[in-house]
């Protein structure tokens, strides 16, 4: 029994961590590859496991659904996807400070660090760094 809880308790620890999606990969509904494949995950996709089962694992999406993906296809690098129609980044994480850029919505940021009052530090494929609010964006 002991050993049962300590498997439950090391699964609900793993579930809160995200994942992102290494390569574009196929999402199904059935952890097999005979399961019928719903759509092309891509690249950066945040993604939120809830179960892993020897090679696969289900994963939730921003929208609440669930899909079975290969483990292989994802990675431990965290990302986040703008949530918002534009989310501005800024260079501090304050609403006052300068604005490096805009993101818009469905963007996938690299997620840096959360500083713990709202707003994430996050940076953007072309090497540009700054402040997102943590309301504006999932997978964090």
């Amino acid at each position: 029994m002991a050993w049962l809880l300590l498997c439950m308790l090391s699964v609900s620890a793993y579930a809160a961590d995200y994942v992102s999606v290494a390569t574009p990969a196929i999402l199904y509904d059935a952890p097999s590859l005979k399961a019928a494949k719903l759509f092309v995950a891509t690249r950066y996709l945040p993604l939120l496991p809830v179960v892993t089962l020897d090679n696969w694992v289900k994963v939730k999406d921003s929208s609440g659904k669930l899909y079975w993906i290969e483990k292989r296809a994802l990675s431990s690098k965290r990302f986040v996807v703008i949530s918002q129609p534009v989310a501005a980044v800024h260079e501090s994480p304050e609403s006052a400070s300068a604005v490096v850029f805009q993101a818009p919505h469905q963007l996938a940021l690299e997620w840096l660090e959360d500083t713990g009052n709202g707003w994430l530090k996050v940076r953007h494929l072309d090497g540009s760094s700054g402040y997102v609010k943590v309301t504006e964006v999932w997978g964090d």
